[in-house]
């Protein structure tokens, strides 16, 4: 049992090492210096009255940042190291790697969205820590496997870092006219329209979040499938 901890270990600290190409200190740092500006502009604004939706939206940014990189420019870091050769020669690589590294971006960006929810107790209004940090990661995560689709399709990080810039903008943007459905990807569940019944919102929000995950399971599948296509990405 102690072998495997160490294996496990050792597993989880290279693909870390791998996934953010020792650069994660400094996506870890803009996070949180970003959603520290946000506390002290707010804390500083006579006029502000947090409530758990805005803490929900300052929340979202940092998640975002940090998924961001792994997913964008994964396959790009695989080729330049030419690594993605050899992981190429790895029977069914797509699944014992990929969904690996996947996963563990999921679990270092909850973990770290579940310390910012914490220090947002502290800093200004008590929120559901658990809750809050598993809500932001729906659109969190569904952009970042939406991330890692385009990255094996364009195969060039700068390439996917302008593609989701745009798909992002104009989610954002649509997101004021489909504001309180299912469709809009930014939906905040803490964010109740007064003229809605509770009932309703609720199934609103299972059913945006039920979207989300599978569009986060189509875009895993539909990148890793590409993968498989050894000619586009061994020269």
């Amino acid at each position: 049992m102690f072998e495997k901890l160490i294996l496990i270990r050792t597993v989880v600290t290279t693909n870390l090492k791998i996934i953010f190409a020792n650069k994660f200190i400094y996506f870890l740092l803009a996070g949180v210096g970003f959603y520290l500006l946000l506390v002290t502009v707010g804390l500083f604004d006579e006029d502000w009255y947090p409530e758990i939706e805005d803490v929900y939206y300052m929340l979202l940014f940092p998640g975002l940042l940090l998924i961001f990189y792994p997913t964008a420019f994964g396959i790009q870091n695989d080729m330049d190291s030419r690594m993605l050769e050899m992981l190429f020669g790895i029977p069914n690589y797509r699944y014992k790697v990929w969904l690996v590294r996947l996963g563990i971006v999921l679990v270092v960006v909850y973990v770290m969205l579940v310390l910012l929810s914490y220090l947002s107790v502290f800093t200004i209004i008590r929120v559901p820590v658990f809750e809050m940090a598993m809500q932001l990661m729906f659109p969190v995560f569904f952009l970042g496997c939406l991330s890692f689709m385009i990255s094996v399709l364009v195969r060039n990080g700068n390439g996917t870092a302008a593609i989701m810039v745009v798909i992002a903008l104009i989610f954002w943007i649509s997101s004021g006219i489909v504001e309180n459905s299912e469709w809009n990807i930014f939906l905040n569940p803490y964010d109740f329209p007064r003229d809605v019944y509770i009932s309703v919102w609720d199934e609103t929000v299972f059913y945006n979040r039920l979207y989300l995950a599978v569009g986060t399971v189509i875009a895993i599948l539909a990148g890793l499938f590409r993968l498989q296509n050894r000619e586009k990405f061994i020269q």
